[in-house]
Order: C-alpha cells, then structure tokens, then sequence
C-alpha cells in the first residue's frame, strides 16, 4: 500500500472532493425546489379570493368558471375523478390559515359589522406534470387544475451538476496522466538499483517529473564512468602486482638459503593470496557476478569448496541431502564454504568441521573458543583477532559480501563449546 501513496491519496480526494460537491449540489437542489414550489403556492391567494366572493355574492358557477379561467384555472367537478387523482397525486404543499369575513348590518340601533373567522386548508399538488390546488373551507373543498404554472424541473440543477463533475473528473485524469512518468522513473531506479547501468533516465518532458528524470540521467551516467575507472583501475593494478609476484616467486627458487627461500616463498604467497581475494572482493563489490547464477545441488558446491580448501575428507562431516538445490554462483558460493572451512581449521581445536542443514539454514559447526568480540567486528575489512595467523582478516568480510550477493546473511551462535556459523 505504501507503494502506492500518492495515487491513493488522488483517489482519496477524488472521491471526497466528488462527495463534498454531490453534497452541495443535493442541498442546493432541495432548496431551490423549496423555493420554487413556496413561489407557486402563493397563487393558492388568488383561488381563494375568487372562491370566497362566489360564495359570499352567491355568483353562478358559469360566473365562477369564468373567473377562475382569466387565471388559467379550472375546477374538477366531478367529484369521483377528483378524489381519485388526488389519491395518486404527490403532494408538494399543504398550509392551514384563518379566514376572516366581514358582513354589515343594519339594526334599530344604526349599522354594525360582524366578523366571521373560518379555519381553511389549502393543498398543492403535482400530477402528470400539472399543478392542482385544493381549497378546503368550512362550505366543503373544490379541487382545481391550473394550467399556468408548471411542476419544478431539476434539468438546469443536474445540467450544471454534471458539468461540474465531469470538469473535476478530467482534472484529476489530467493529474493521473501527469503521474504515469513518476511511475515509470521509479521502476526504472529500481532497475538501476538492481545493477542495471544500461537504463535510461533521458526524457524529451520539461516539466518538474521531466527535470529530475534528466538529473538522475546525469548523476547515472557520472556513476557509470566512475564504476567503469574503478573497475579498470583495480583490475589493471591487479594484472601489474601478479606480474612482479610472479617473477618474484621465480627468483626465490634461486636463492641458496633454503631459510630465506622458505620466508621469500611465504611472502608471495601470501601476497598473491591477497591479490585474489582483493579479485574476488572487486568481482561481489561491483555485482559483476549476479548474472551468472544457475541452480546447482548444494552437496557439490560443498564438495566443491572441500576441494579448493584441499583438507582431508575426514575433517569434515557433511550432513546435507543431495536433494536440496540452490541458485547461486557456483565460483563464489564455494569460496564462501571454503573460508569457513580454513577458518575451522585454523581456529578449532581438533580441526574438524561438520556442515550441516539445520531450521532449513546451512550451519557450520567447529569445538573452539567463543569469540572475544561480536560478529560484526569480524566481518570488517582487515580485522582479525590473532595477528600470529596466517591470514590478511578478509575472509569472513570475504563470506559475508558473498552471501550478501545472495540475498543471505551471516550469523553466529555458540553453545555447549561449539561456534556455529549459520548461511541464513
């Protein structure tokens, strides 16, 4: 999910942002019908008028008609069809008021008037798009058609709410196309991540996701020429110290003191051991070797390392199942077991090693002393713990920058005068 932040976070206010208007939109629509529908009701005034002077000048229904039809107005008269669309109408309004009716009269004592108040019922209706009135009074109720007014229409409402939401759509498609190159740059980091130098970071885009595509192209291209100088440098000054070590170690055949050319052989030895372990160091360092990987049985990249450490097969004991299979570089990998193996033989105390498949990890187990200091210390460059031993302090950084190659790790534990170190 987290790989993924920023266009969930789009979407997230995408859909709020799409909420947040629909919300809007929906009060604005209650309201402006409210609106539209208080605005229609008060012609209710205008039937009520003509219906109360019908009833108080005791006029014709012709007369009635006539009237209500300057308005745009007409009564249902029959009273069965009436109730019947009032029944499946939909109600928008309905207001109950006092009706005041004033009368003069006139008596021994001169002219008075009267006040009459009468409650009054007036509800609107909406049915098959037309306006109806009924008007309910203390004399009965007339349902009457209007013909003028017309029910409220949500066609302008959803007109401008759908070109809303389409703007604010587009816009955040927009901002999605403008996410797909940070998309690609950053599958392409993680390619070059993995080693591959042959990725291009160019782009021809001059906006911010375009500009810092092309500084990582450049900082990749310097990265490329400084990687491509070390490794030239280190090879080449590793063919020049083979040359003078070879001819050194021939020149130390000549001498005459068997003492000193024993002391002259153990130093180009030793030297050239130190030129290829600093070889192999070049090769893990620079991920040069993890394009030769293949799946090889672990028991003969075992016999393989038992072999290169030329030890006796009977200091060491190998507990592994020829069924278990592995996809390693097989020249590294056996160095790896190698240098446990010296490392076994130079440190326990009956030289004998025992290599083992334990909680599905590769274990190896040797009778010595615990470690005077932590791991860590032992698997830095040039660090090792008796300066008498015939060792430069690589190997274990050796193993370790292997194992690493390999998406493994080096661990240690010690139990009952047994060091173990484990392949995890």
């Amino acid at each position: 999910m987290k790989k993924h932040a920023v266009l969930i976070t789009v979407l997230f206010t995408l859909s709020v942002t799409l909420v947040s208007v629909s919300a809007v939109f929906w009060e604005f629509y209650k309201l402006n019908k409210w609106q539209y529908i208080d605005h229609i009701f008060t012609k209710y005034s205008v039937i009520v008028q003509i219906y109360k002077e019908h009833q108080q000048k005791m006029t014709s229904d012709v007369m009635l008609d006539a009237n209500l039809a300057v308005y745009k107005l007409q009564i249902i008269k029959d009273e069965k069809q009436a109730k019947k669309l009032l029944k499946k109408a939909k109600l928008l309004k309905d207001e109950g008021f006092k009706n005041i009716n004033s009368a003069v009269h006139l008596s021994a004592q001169g002219l008075y008037t009267t006040n009459t108040i009468s409650r009054m019922r007036v509800k609107m209706f909406e049915y098959k798009k037309t306006i109806y009135f009924e008007i309910e009074g203390p004399n009965g109720y007339i349902v009457v058609r209007d013909d003028e007014l017309v029910p409220y229409k949500n066609g302008a409402v959803l007109y401008t709410y759908s070109v809303t939401l389409a703007v604010i759509v587009f816009s955040f498609i927009l901002i999605l196309q403008k996410l797909r190159p940070l998309i690609r740059l950053r599958r392409k980091i993680a390619r070059f991540g993995n080693g591959d130098l042959s990725v291009s970071f160019k782009t021809s885009s001059c906006d911010e996701i375009g500009m810092v595509a092309n500084e990582i192209e450049a900082t990749r291209e310097k990265i490329e020429k400084l990687l491509e100088s070390r490794t030239l440098f280190l090879r080449n000054i590793m063919h020049e110290l083979k040359t003078p070590i070879a001819k050194g170690t021939i020149a130390t055949q000549m001498l005459d003191s068997p003492k000193q050319r024993e002391r002259f052989s153990s130093i180009f030895s030793r030297l050239e051991a130190l030129v290829n372990e600093f070889a192999m160091i070049e090769e893990v360092t620079s991920e040069s070797a993890k394009g030769d990987f293949h799946e090889y049985r672990l028991v003969d990249i075992i016999d393989g390392a038992i072999d290169m450490a030329m030890v006796d097969s009977a200091n060491v004991t190998v507990q592994v199942s020829a069924e278990i299979k592995m996809e390693a570089n097989y020249r590294l990998y056996t160095t790896a077991i190698k240098n446990m193996i010296d490392n076994a033989m130079k440190y326990s105390t009956n030289q004998h090693i025992t290599i083992a498949i334990i909680n599905n990890e590769l274990c190896f187990d040797s009778k010595g002393e615990r470690l005077a200091h932590k791991l860590e210390f032992y698997i830095e460059p040039f660090t090792k713990e008796n300066p008498s031993k015939n060792s430069f302090g690589l190997g274990l950084y050796l193993v370790d920058s292997i194992l690493k190659a390999h998406d493994q790790v080096l661990a240690y534990e010690y139990h009952d005068g047994v060091n173990r170190f484990i392949f995890a």
